[in-house]
């Protein structure tokens, strides 16, 4: 490799092969990847998908077709299973399973209670004590 050589880092060769596969433009593939880092940053809020969408430039349905693509599943999904990491995470440091429905986005503790439950097979109280016990 010569001196003018670049390197083609690992993100770059999968947009090229995205683009290649998908017949996309690349800029579609660097909105979803900054629209997936804004939800890393910002998943405790509100979060709506029209918004996220509208940021990236593209229709709802375009958005998610292209997220799914490069990510393998929904923005919604990976919005739902970062939120039950963080809260698992909180729930391990022995928050109460109220305040962590809130500290991770979700407005209603039956729908936070259901969601985590569908996700990991125990309510947040039975995963919290679970995991308190096993620390003592």
């Amino acid at each position: 490799m010569d001196k003018m050589s670049k390197t083609i880092t690992f993100f770059e060769k999968e947009i090229d092969r995205l683009a290649k596969e998908y017949g996309l433009p690349e800029h579609h593939y660097m909105y979803v990847r900054q629209s997936k880092t804004f939800m890393e940053k910002y998943y405790s809020d509100k979060i709506e998908l029209d918004q996220i969408a509208a940021a990236a430039f593209m229709s709802r349905f375009h958005y998610i077709r292209i997220f799914q693509q490069v990510y393998g599943m929904t923005p919604r999904q990976y919005l739902r299973d970062l939120r039950i990491k963080k809260a698992k995470e909180l729930l391990k440091k022995g928050h109460s399973v109220t305040q962590v429905c809130f500290d991770v986005g979700y407005d209603s503790l039956p729908t936070f209670s259901k969601v985590f439950k569908r996700g990991t097979g125990y309510s947040p109280r039975e995963y919290r004590q679970l995991n308190i016990s096993n620390l003592e």
